[in-house]
């Protein structure tokens, strides 16, 4: 496959970026999307130019680094990460606009980078479990309902990658926050928290500069998890009731 390739180019965090074209010939339809731009890289670094910076970690579908948008999509064409994005999602002569995460918090970095740790102060600020557990208890110590386990598993499921913020029409982080909330406060390790979880995740959501929901649903399908949108209603659902616990 030969390809044109439009990549967003930056070299720091305040100066002006551009969108520049690359040629890239005998591309196999069966590379992921970061082997083509290693290739891509391994050209213009015997060029001697600056080669493209972009994220990536763990290559196999589970760190969520490899964070771009594909011809307006997050992440491309599939319902998949970027890294497990293969070649063959495009023809021979394709031109394929390549850019970072567009939102107000998610900075740009360098060229594809961005820098994502508005989600681990999200995370920081109540995505955990404090109480004591010891050593690992009995399997059937706690009983958890079925239901609510494979409800607290979906939600798991999210691995902070961002696209549903780079796919909102109002770069809103609900999506995220939700999963990480949901997951924990069905569960009982997760009760004794479940108040201040919410409020306190959700104030450090809305203190990063986080857009708003309007329910357009663009978040839910670029997930490459497949967190449900309903996510989002059951997570404002649980801030109202702490909200009105905490007046009392």
């Amino acid at each position: 496959m030969n390809l044109t390739l439009r990549i967003w180019r930056q070299a720091g965090p305040g100066d002006p970026g551009t969108m520049t074209t690359y040629e890239v010939r005998e591309i196999s339809a069966d590379m992921s999307f970061l082997e083509m731009l290693d290739t891509l890289n391994e050209d213009l670094i015997l060029r001697g130019e600056e080669p493209v910076a972009f994220d990536h970690d763990c290559r196999e579908g589970i760190c969520g680094a490899c964070s771009l948008v594909i011809n307006g999509d997050a992440h491309g064409p599939e319902r998949t990460t970027t890294c497990q994005l293969h070649m063959r999602s495009f023809r021979d002569g394709d031109t394929i606009d390549i850019e970072p995460w567009r939102a107000a918090a998610f900075p740009v970095v360098k060229d594809l980078v961005v820098d994502r740790s508005a989600f681990d102060r999200i995370i920081q600020a109540g995505g955990y479990i404090t109480a004591p557990t010891g050593a690992a208890p009995e399997a059937h110590a706690a009983p958890v309902p079925k239901p609510d386990a494979d409800y607290a598993f979906e939600h798991a499921e999210c691995i902070g990658c961002g696209a549903c913020v780079a796919a909102c029409p109002n770069g809103s982080a609900m999506l995220f926050t939700s999963a990480k909330i949901n997951h924990l406060n069905v569960l009982p390790q997760g009760a004794p928290e479940r108040e201040t979880r919410v409020l306190d995740m959700v104030a450090t959501m809305d203190a990063e500069g986080f857009g708003g929901c309007t329910n357009t649903g663009e978040c839910a399908v670029a997930c490459p998890k497949g967190i449900p949108l309903p996510s989002i209603a059951a997570m404002n659902k649980e801030w109202l009731r702490a909200t009105r616990k905490a007046r009392r």
